[in-house]
């Protein structure tokens, strides 16, 4: 199954809006197709200007671009932690997501009632903060009660390991600190920290929702966001939802670009946010160039080359035998596959290689 990064945020901060505009991203570009698996999934083509030069060079028969999963999940209200309002549904769609795009909105306008009364982005970030982190600590603690047993008892240095990095949780979400800005060293105790799958340790990128005039720069309600989550490993976005709605309503590219320009922008805040979402899930891009296809191909950053070989098929991981690859610039540069060998530049590659985000690739392989 593919990763998912879920959108959230409180009611009427733009989340649906947000959401539309990606989901009309066709509109947009040619390079921006978007399809429904169901009412509130979008499967969205990453935009990735080395792919268009790859198409330029080789004039493929057929292209086939990396995509990204966005889920529009049910609003959230104080005490979805409980089980108030859907707080049940919108913490299980959170729980099946593999990052999150917490909307916040950063504009002032009368005509948009705020649920809590006045518009203040930090407020809502910790109201949402809060019911994740207490079903997290729920989790926790849980956990806890009978790891502790075990390793009093039993003396099980396994159950002592899992007890300490399940101590640490408990101390940051008892002082309102999300799992995340918990850090360990040993692969032992990250391994058993990442299986606990809570809610407050998925990565998280915040979008400030601003108006037309702030989109480049941002205002003070995003710099009060930015204050609020500096010691939070988190990463944060500008975008104006209700500009980049108008800009999909526009019916030529010369036009959007023309906008775009008139506001200070080089692209369109859905552009960004599809690439911010690609990595925040940790993925990069491999490519195959060819007459035949050009094709984008999704990797785990830090992959090794059978690894990536066996996206393609599982055939090509079994029977690996070497990987050859060409830089990105080395084959734009020079010109080609054909060009880069002459120049003896094209690596050749075993299995302990990590692929590079960029690289072209041919595989070797027997089976």
């Amino acid at each position: 199954m593919a990763l998912q990064c879920g959108i959230v945020g409180l009611p009427n901060v733009g989340k649906s809006t947000l959401f539309n505009c990606l989901s009309n991203a066709k509109a947009q570009s040619a390079n921006f197709p978007f399809c429904t698996i169901e009412p509130n999934v979008g499967v969205i083509t990453v935009p990735d200007e080395r792919l268009n030069k790859l198409v330029e060079m080789c004039h493929p028969r057929s292209v086939v671009p990396a995509t990204v999963e966005i889920v529009d999940i049910a609003g959230l209200v104080k005490g979805a932690s409980k089980g108030e309002g859907l707080g049940n549904k919108f913490l299980a769609n959170i729980r099946e997501t593999d990052a999150i795009l917490h909307v916040l909105r950063c504009f002032d306008d009368d005509n948009i009632t705020h649920v809590d009364g006045s518009v203040d982005p930090v407020r809502d970030k910790e109201i949402i903060d809060y019911e994740l982190q207490l079903k997290d600590l729920e989790t926790v603690e849980t956990r806890l009660a009978k790891t502790l047993k075990a390793a009093q008892t039993g003396g099980d240095k396994t159950a002592r390991l899992q007890a300490d990095v399940l101590l640490a949780y408990k101390e940051a979400l008892e002082q309102g600190k999300p799992a995340r800005s918990v850090e360990f060293e040993t692969k032992d105790e990250q391994r058993f920290a990442h299986d606990l799958f809570l809610l407050t340790n998925k990565p998280v990128l915040y979008v400030c929702n601003v108006d037309d005039a702030s989109a480049v720069d941002g205002n003070k309600y995003v710099e009060a966001v930015r204050e609020a989550i500096k010691d939070e490993n988190a990463e944060l976005m500008i975008v104006a939802a209700q500009t980049e709605s108008e800009i999909a309503e526009l019916d030529t590219f010369e036009e959007r670009q023309e906008f775009l320009k008139e506001i200070g922008l080089e692209e369109s805040g859905v552009a960004r946010l599809i690439r911010a979402a690609y990595a925040l899930l940790n993925l990069q891009t491999y490519f195959t160039a060819g007459e035949d296809e050009v094709r984008a191909w999704t990797f785990m950053r830090g992959s090794k080359a059978p690894q990536c070989a066996g996206i393609i098929h599982t055939d090509f991981e079994k029977g690996f035998i070497r990987a050859e690859v060409i830089k990105y610039n080395d084959y734009v540069t020079l010109g080609g596959e054909t060009a880069v060998k002459e120049a003896g530049k094209m690596g050749v590659e075993g299995k302990e290689y990590i692929v590079q985000d960029g690289d072209i690739m041919h595989f070797r392989f027997n089976v």
